[in-house]
């Protein structure tokens, strides 16, 4: 394989010092950028997409020309596994992702079909082994999948759900069936971000997207235990490197000495905890990840800049730490304040580092 020339996000997910906080986006690939709507344009829909490696490598690298980023994520969708899986998924415009059918009953989880994901999603494999081979080593790339819970509320709900109604109806009323269910994704997923590795990711990423809609209990129960399963599964090193998993809960910050024990080597953090009080959570167990309300890009460059340099401050000297906006960048975002953004990372980070 290629050396890696920058390996800035490797060696702060472990937690060594770097020269400065490295940085990238969740969906830096995507919406807000006019290239990325010309390729989806081309590709005939969001599916076709992901489905074609050329085009998935193509909007995988389009954040990378224009902007100093410290890692390259795979452009694919967190519900592949259950379109594999056989539900039948499509996206209706304006309203997200849906599927022909769900998992309600018995019936419905012995209906699924088994998946290899080698084989039954051998399309995203060609896509990480594409973007792997024109990354060139530039910097590395990063894998991921949904966590087992936030897979089942799709399954469960047959699209996004505003209550969670019947799938934390099943979780409260039926346990049995439910972890019936998410040991079947864990195993799925395990498996998923496994063939990841084998075709060239050196970095997880496990997205729990609708973990913060359960309660604490329920949370360990239903979402952390189901991560925990997937990590204890992965490979470790991959190339003579170490390949770290990141976690990211969305609405977990109370829970985050929990999630530090998982197993994984960093922990993503979403805008509503601040990063000093998390750091001072955790202590040295894991590196942490974010955590910029992606709103703030809105915002001037000016105020951009300070609020960086707010986040900086309150995470403090060390290494640890990979620089993130707390979920997913808005669609609607001018890219110049993407620029400001990173520039402001580059540009003041490195007073709290000792390798610079």
């Amino acid at each position: 394989m290629t050396e890696l020339k920058n390996d800035r996000l490797l060696r702060a997910l472990q937690r060594q010092d770097v020269d400065r906080t490295p940085i990238w986006m969740m969906r830096q690939a995507g919406r807000y950028l006019p290239e990325y709507r010309a390729t989806r344009e081309q590709a005939g829909s969001f599916l076709d997409l992901c489905k074609n490696a050329e085009l998935a490598c193509e909007v995988t690298l389009q954040p990378l020309r224009r902007y100093p980023m410290d890692a390259a994520i795979l452009f694919s969708d967190i519900l592949t596994i259950p379109d594999a899986l056989g539900l039948g998924l499509y996206f209706e415009e304006g309203e997200g992702p849906r599927f022909r059918k769900t998992v309600r009953s018995e019936e419905d989880l012995a209906g699924l079909t088994p998946i290899r994901a080698a084989d039954d999603l051998s399309y995203v494999m060609n896509a990480v082994r594409t973007i792997r081979r024109e990354l060139c080593g530039q910097v590395p790339l990063i894998g991921f999948s949904g966590s087992p819970w936030t897979l089942a509320t799709y399954m469960v709900e047959g699209g996004s759900s505003k209550d969670f109604a019947q799938v934390k109806g099943m979780a409260y009323d039926r346990p049995e069936l439910m972890h019936q269910l998410l040991a079947l994704l864990a195993d799925a997923v395990a498996d998923y971000l496994t063939e990841q590795v084998n075709a060239g990711a050196q970095v997880l990423q496990i997205f729990d997207t609708w973990g913060g809609a359960l309660s604490a209990a329920g949370y360990k129960e239903y979402s952390l235990k189901y991560m925990q399963r997937v990590i204890s599964r992965l490979p470790t090193e991959a190339d003579g490197r170490k390949v770290p998993v990141i976690v990211f809960t969305k609405g977990g910050g109370q829970w985050l000495p929990a999630i530090a024990d998982c197993g994984a080597q960093a922990v993503g953090i979403d805008w509503t905890t601040d990063i000093g009080v998390a750091r001072s959570q955790v202590g040295d167990r894991v590196a942490l990840q974010g955590n910029m309300d992606p709103a703030m890009l809105f915002a001037s460059p000016a105020r951009i800049r300070e609020e960086v340099g707010s986040i900086l401050s309150s995470f403090g000297h060390g290494g640890g730490h990979v620089f993130n906006l707390g979920h997913g960048i808005t669609p609607g975002v001018n890219p110049d304040h993407v620029t400001a953004f990173v520039e402001a990372v580059q540009e003041l980070s490195p007073q709290y580092h000792t390798a610079h």
